[in-house]
């Protein structure tokens, strides 16, 4: 609720992300025969540029040895607008990762949109300075340019938010003369289509490993049947190098040759490269096989390609977001008295 103290550093994010945009911008001043004279970085700063002109005013001369000098890039934060095209569901939520262990995840609200205005100013004393710094910009928005930010800390939840150029103006101040011009300012405007986040939760969920239900004729008879789902992996994770193959394998071929059958049993999951084999029969080091199992696509297999056993080792490393297949068992049950406690895993006499 409303008072929990958290910080997910949302604006912060979106303020340094954008003030990175335009941290490499320089100019050149070129002779007359088009060679490069010098070339400057041109220094940005976060505030408004009110702030560094009225800095620039006081100053007699622009020659003068002073710490702020045209030209110069300053941003600044000026809305917040609630995105009303991206609202999702109050109640809907998502999950994310943990960097530190990726079957484990933590379930969090969907993030609200928001619009978060920039303005992105810089003012120059000459016209070519102005013209080579806006170049360098506008060619990269078309309108928008998406940078990938990591919003959250302590969970994989990373996204792309555009930022999004509006408009473009500029003035063109004098002070008596064209000799005595004072400065040339561009005002940029854009908007980041952000997302603010509610708190992490601390407590972690892992892969659901097993699914069991209980099913009976009507509510109070006795249970008379269970059924249990389990994931079970389909690719090798471990990479535990079981056997090699002793010939070289083509696209039709059904027999395998390995160096050893120690680890390989029948009907059972190997996997070679890409490919995943189902082991039909096991004769001393030949194996019949069923070749591009789970959606797998036959390949040709060099000799001494690596065999790797896709069993139970694996299925304990199937992460969040994986390609997992299931296993399925049935059991009948006599009137045995007993239900199944979740808490302590086993059945117990029904109270």
């Amino acid at each position: 609720m409303v008072g929990n103290y958290f910080y997910n550093e949302t604006v912060r994010k979106t303020v340094i992300a954008f003030g990175t945009l335009f941290n490499n911008i320089s100019i050149k001043k070129f002779a007359n025969d088009g060679k490069t004279i010098s070339m400057m970085k041109v220094p940005i700063a976060y505030g408004p540029m009110q702030r560094f002109l009225a800095r620039i005013e006081q100053q007699q001369n622009f020659d003068d040895n002073v710490a702020i000098t045209l030209p110069r890039l300053a941003f600044e934060l000026t809305s917040y607008t609630y995105d009303v095209s991206r609202k999702a569901s109050p109640i809907t939520k998502f999950f994310a990762k943990t960097p530190a262990d990726k079957t484990k995840q933590k379930k969090m609200f969907l993030p609200v949109p928001y619009d978060i205005g920039f303005r992105l100013s810089f003012a120059t004393k000459l016209q070519d300075d102005a013209l080579q710094i806006i170049e360098q910009i506008l060619p990269f928005f078309q309108p928008a340019y998406n940078v990938t930010v990591n919003m959250l800390d302590g969970v994989e939840e990373s996204r792309d938010i555009p930022y999004t150029l509006r408009n473009v103006s500029f003035t063109d101040e004098y002070e008596g003369d064209f000799s005595n011009r004072r400065f040339i300012q561009y005002d940029l405007d854009f908007v980041a289509k952000t997302y603010f986040y509610q708190e992490v939760p601390t407590d972690e969920g892992g892969i659901i490993k097993k699914v069991q239900v209980d099913y009976s004729t009507n509510i109070r008879a006795p249970r008379e049947q269970r059924y249990t789902v389990v994931p079970t992996a389909k690719k090798d994770y471990n990479s535990d190098s079981t056997s090699k193959l002793a010939a070289a394998l083509d696209t039709k071929k059904t027999l395998v040759t390995v160096t050893t059958a120690t680890g390989l049993t029948a009907r059972s999951f190997i996997q070679v490269d890409e490919e995943v084999m189902r082991i039909r029969e096991l004769n001393g080091t030949s194996l019949i096989v069923s070749r591009g199992q789970y959606g797998t696509k036959i390949q040709e297999h060099d000799v001494q390609a690596v065999i790797n056993n896709v069993d139970s080792l694996d299925t304990d490393m199937i992460e969040v977001g994986d390609d997992f297949g299931f296993s399925e068992n049935s059991s009948f049950f006599g009137d045995d008295g007993l239900t199944y406690s979740p808490n302590q895993g086993r059945d117990v006499e029904a109270p």
